[in-house]
């Protein structure tokens, strides 16, 4: 289904924004050191910025390059699976053990989407969709 292929082209394009943006921060893990409130270090333990406000250093911190990085590894890793089996996410899917993969995974896709809902390329009807599984109806 073409659709479902640019729906992940919609989240491998973000990632890939993404990507790009914590690689320009170094890439690197930082922390928060308790002799030092308010600062965030890079790997070499040089100060990568200063946040006086209450708890966003940590927050700051514990979103580091680093971690970006290994989240969309492992996101992109899931989208591939999505990928070989998209074709069988439809609005109504056969009741086989490949289409229920299909439209979990697909609905896992579509979370993943929403997350960027206010980028100008998102299309609504990406939004989750909800199907009835079950046996066929008797219509």
């Amino acid at each position: 289904m073409a659709e479902n292929l640019d729906l992940l082209a919609f989240v491998r394009a973000r990632l890939a924004e993404e990507e790009d943006i914590a690689r320009e921060a170094g890439g690197d893990g930082w922390r928060t050191p308790a002799e030092a409130p308010g600062e965030v270090h890079d790997r070499t333990s040089g100060i990568a910025f200063v946040v006086r406000s209450r708890g966003y250093d940590r927050h700051i911190a514990f979103q580091d390059p680093a971690r970006s990085l290994r989240r969309i590894e492992t996101t992109r890793v899931l989208l591939d699976e999505y990928e070989e089996i998209s074709a069988l996410d439809t609005d109504r899917p056969a009741q086989d053990f490949a289409s229920g993969r299909a439209v979990g995974l697909g609905f896992v896709v579509r979370q993943m989407a929403a997350e960027y809902a206010g980028h100008p390329d998102y299309r609504v009807r990406w939004l989750p969709r909800f199907s009835h599984w079950g046996p066929p109806s008797q219509e």
